[in-house]
C-alpha cells in the first residue's frame, strides 16, 4: 500500500484527473464603461473574490447561449445577444470539493445601466454568491480584493483602448 507523501497531497492533478467544465462569462458594461462582477468566498482561505457574470455550459447549448442563459437568472436581463468574444482560458481549479478544468470563452457586452434582479439565481448561486455591484475603472484599478481573471483591469483597459480584439485572445492561467 501507498502512503500519500505531503508534497503528493498538495500536488494539483494531472488534467487526466480533472473534470472538463465548459463555462461563459460575460463582461457587461454600461454606458459609463462601469463592469459588473459577483462575489463569492474563496473555498480554501475564505477571501472574496469578484468575477464577471455567467456560469457552466449545460448539455447541449453554445456558449452564446449558456452566457444569455446565465446573464438571465443572475441579473434578470433578458434577450442578451453575445457577439463579441474576447478573451479565453484554460484554468484548474476546485469548486464544491471537485477538481475541475475549466475551459472559459469571455463575451463582451454593452449594455445600460440596470438594478440586478438576482430572482432568477439558482440554488447553487442563492448559497455561493454573496455580492454584486457596478464597478468604475477606478475602483478596479484600486481594489485588493481579488478579480477572476487575476488581470481583469489591465485587460478591460486595453479592451476600452483598443477595441475587441479579431479574434479571442488567449489568457495564460
Amino acid at each position: 500500500m501507498h502512503e500519500t507523501t505531503a508534497q503528493e497531497a498538495h500536488a494539483e492533478p494531472a488534467e487526466a484527473d480533472l473534470v472538463l467544465r465548459p463555462t461563459v462569462r460575460v463582461l457587461l458594461l454600461d454606458e459609463a464603461d462601469r463592469l459588473l462582477l459577483f462575489s463569492s468566498h474563496d473555498e480554501s482561505d475564505g477571501h472574496t473574490f469578484w468575477y464577471p457574470a455567467g456560469g457552466g455550459v449545460e448539455k447541449g447549448e453554445s456558449y452564446e447561449e449558456a452566457g444569455a442563459r446565465e446573464v438571465a437568472e443572475e441579473t434578470g436581463l433578458t434577450g442578451l445577444v453575445l457577439a463579441t468574444e474576447v478573451w479565453r482560458r484554460r484554468k484548474t481549479g476546485a469548486m464544491g470539493g471537485v477538481a475541475y478544468l475549466f475551459h472559459e470563452r469571455y463575451y463582451l457586452v454593452r449594455v445600460p445601466a440596470f438594478d440586478i434582479s438576482t430572482d432568477g439565481f439558482t440554488e447553487n448561486e442563492r448559497s455561493s454568491i454573496v455580492g454584486h455591484r457596478w464597478w468604475s475603472l477606478s475602483e478596479l484599478a484600486a481594489t485588493e480584493d481579488r478579480l477572476i481573471p487575476d488581470d481583469l483591469y489591465p485587460r478591460l483597459v486595453d479592451l476600452l483602448t483598443d477595441g475587441a480584439p479579431a479574434e479571442p485572445i488567449d489568457l495564460a492561467p
